[in-house]
């Protein structure tokens, strides 16, 4: 078999304590694996045992991590199932529960009693029940297969597996792949489905700074929400019912209001979503170069569309204001990658990397050219890396193109009732999203906009035969002109462009009034049959498959060259650990920024009337009585801190946890200087930013007057005789 050697190779690399390939901050650990860094996180100032940590045969802190709707993570700090989470985590849920009558999105919002929960439908939370190396069972099922075969039988033996191990239960379970497919756990985990928001701070509090500190440090932002997980009267997982009573855990954190210094041992806990550590010199270039300005070139155009209607009236602003936000979250974000990866010489350094490899792998057959096969890859690919960003991150940015899509397969199942219930939920599903969030004035602008701007930077070669269409039929001069004019056309024909039109569509469906349709003709040729058709695609696939085939060979023979190290893999949206310490950091000659900031650095940006910089008035009549209760430090109130965790995105909300096992903060951002995290660590200038624990307690109890929720809480207080200072360990 082509990857026979490869579990022993994992199984000598686990073998081992951490050494030498990566710093103590680095990484996101398999909990399972986790004793194997055990020695290290000591030294750093952990105090708990491995097996408090993860253990499936009595409570331990993965029973208090709650994966929090498969986008973020959420921490159980109470008896009662309550939940912390970021602000910016609960933001769909506090945008859909405002109303410009009852705006909690502006104004907060803290239930006083269990009643007064709102239930958030189709949020979901997971608890991780156990995880399993099932990769001797994958290996077998594809064994003997040709390559074109596996990926269908790796899914197939997967989805087997996890039925297997879930069978006669209520759980749910999935088997994921690590190492690029060398390596594969099955996960096993109980989801409950009702989830009710509990509090927030107003938005001045929750996104203070917007997006003008968003990546940035210092920052002053109380990134928190808090919710509720319910359960049936059997403390299992139940549809919501007035009559569930809150979730009872198996374990919840307690929270530190100690406070943190410089050197303190600091573990993140959670789901980080997607890492591409071992990604290529080649890859690096096309992502820089290529692929993510177009991507932030796309997102402005829809940004400054919203945001025009945003400014107009309160209910529209409510609308996109969500929508906005994820949009423009990853908008910076790739702005600043691209910025350090070029500052840090990311590609310069992956370069020597791969020689140092080539060097290594000279004399092995299987190895040897492998990096010149990825150079031939993505050669053959690049040439098509606009066109297809456009695609993904462009033609189908207007939401009634996705209507369009689906589209065919709802008016079928009408037609031949199939399905007739489970068919009516997902029109009405459909629907409300796409009424909820659709603005056609601003949709409008934004079709018109990304397929002018397609016009200017694709080559004609490249342009799929009905947008070539499109610009001879509808030529006006100039493609803004032209474009425009197809999207009027578009905007008065198409049932798709108006959500009413849609919906009186569905109640009478017709396949030839379907077919007919400019918007789902539109719609249906952004697939890439029709790319085919120009001889355009086949660098497409070929590029996802060949690069898969060469990325899996290239980690199993890293694994090989690193034998005997820990090698820990790319973040995959399940649950991880890493851990490090609270630590400063200097980002240019003559600085050195602190590892906490203030209250008082909050007032410092107050702006009276300002969409990022607006402050309560609450807050600032308890800022001026100096009332911080017992969450102060030193006559103020500490908001953030930053530690030097390896987290990325999905860790969004995951807890900040001492060498205890308490909470004292939650993580919600990176610093702009390390914004290549996602690509390349970098172990000087890598930080996590966090909420801290105090500030989230004052925010609830002082400014929401919840003293309900405090009451729930096991809040751990200080006493200078237990803080010791440390010093960090690199």
């Amino acid at each position: 078999m082509r990857f026979k050697k490869l579990l022993f190779s994992l199984f000598l690399a686990s073998a081992v304590l951490l050494s030498s390939i990566v710093k103590a901050d680095e990484g996101m650990w398999i909990p399972m694996l986790i004793g194997k860094n055990y020695e290290q996180m000591k030294k750093q100032g952990f105090k708990l045992t491995p097996e408090d940590l993860y253990n499936i045969n009595k409570a331990s802190l993965k029973d208090a991590i709650v994966s929090f709707g498969g986008f973020c993570t959420g921490e159980i700090v109470s008896k009662n199932g309550l939940i912390f989470t970021n602000h910016h985590c609960g933001y769909d849920a506090i945008a859909d529960k405002s109303t410009p009558q009852d705006n909690i999105l502006d104004n907060g919002f803290w239930a006083k009693s269990y009643g007064e929960e709102k239930p958030v439908e189709g949020l979901f939370v997971n608890f991780l029940v156990r995880m399993e190396d099932v990769t001797a069972k994958i290996n077998a099922a594809t064994q003997g297969l040709a390559e074109a075969q596996k990926a269908a039988a790796i899914i197939e033996a997967g989805n087997k597996i996890a039925a297997e191990a879930t069978k006669g239960t209520h759980y749910e379970g999935f088997v994921r792949d690590f190492y690029k497919g060398n390596q594969y756990f099955l996960y096993v985990f109980e989801k409950f489905n009702d989830v009710r928001l509990v509090g927030t701070p107003p938005q001045s509090i929750g996104k203070y700074g917007g997006d003008t500190d968003n990546w940035v440090w210092p920052r002053h932002t109380g990134d928190f929400s808090v919710f509720r997980v319910y359960a049936g009267a059997d403390n299992k997982p139940a549809a919501y019912a007035a009559s569930n009573k809150p979730y009872t855990p198996k374990k919840f954190l307690p929270i530190s209001i100690k406070g943190v210094e410089n050197g303190d041992f600091a573990m993140v806990y959670g789901f980080p979503g997607r890492t591409d550590r071992f990604l290529t010199s080649y890859g690096v270039k096309l992502a820089t170069e290529q692929v993510s300005p177009t991507i932030v070139k796309l997102r402005d155009i829809r940004l400054k569309a919203w945001k025009e209607e945003m400014d107009k009236d309160v209910a529209t602003r409510l609308r996109l204001s969500s929508l906005y936000a994820n949009i423009a979250n990853y908008w910076k974000y790739y702005i600043g990658q691209t910025e350090q990866l070029k500052r840090l010489k990311i590609y310069e350094k992956k370069q020597k990397e791969e020689s140092e490899f080539n060097t290594w792998a000279a004399n092995n057959p299987e190895y040897a050219n492998i990096i010149d096969r990825f150079n031939t890859v993505y050669a053959t690919y690049a040439p098509y890396a606009i066109q297809r960003t456009y695609v993904n991150e462009g033609f189908l940015a207007s939401a009634w193109v996705r209507q369009a899509i689906q589209a065919k397969g709802i008016v079928t199942n009408i037609l031949e009732n199939k399905q007739p219930e489970q068919t009516k939920e997902r029109i009405e599903t459909a629907l409300k999203a796409y009424e909820e969030t659709y603005i056609a004035s601003a949709d409008k602008k934004i079709f018109a906009q990304i397929l002018s701007s397609f016009y200017n930077d694709v080559p004609r070669t490249q342009h799929p035969k009905f947008y070539t269409a499109i610009a001879q039929n509808y030529w006006t001069g100039a493609p803004e002109g032209t474009f425009q004019k197809f999207a009027d056309f578009l905007w008065e024909k198409s049932i798709f462009t108006d959500p009413q039109r849609l919906r009186e569509f569905y109640a009478k469906p017709s396949l030839k009034v379907l077919e007919s349709d400019p918007g789902y003709q539109y719609a249906i040729n952004l697939v890439p049959t029709e790319y085919v058709k120009n001889n355009l695609t086949p660098v497409l696939p070929d590029f996802e498959a060949a690069k898969a085939d060469l990325d899996k060979v290239y980690l199993k023979a890293l694994l090989e060259k690193n034998k005997g190290k820990l090698m820990y893999p790319d973040a995959n949206s399940t649950m991880r650990i890493s851990y490090g310490n609270v630590q400063n950091y200097s980002p240019q000659d003559g600085v050195t920024y602190n590892i906490l900031t203030t209250i008082d650095g909050v007032m410092a940006k107050y702006q009276p009337g300002d969409d990022e910089f607006d402050l309560p008035q609450n807050f600032i009549e308890a800022y001026n009585a100096k009332n911080f209760g017992q969450y102060a430090e030193n006559g103020t109130l500490v908001v953030n801190f930053i530690t030097n965790n390896d987290i990325t995105g999905g860790n969004s909300g995951s807890p900040v946890i001492n060498g205890n096992g308490e909470l004292i903060g939650l993580a919600f951002d990176g610093n702009w200087e390390a914004m290549s995290g996602d690509i390349a660590f970098d172990k000087q200038y890598k930080r996590t930013i966090a909420v801290d624990a105090r500030y989230v307690l004052w925010c609830i109890d002082v400014l929401g007057g919840a003293k309900n929720i405090i009451n729930e809480l096991d809040i751990r207080k200080a006493s200078t005789s237990s803080k010791t200072k440390k010093t960090a360990t690199r």
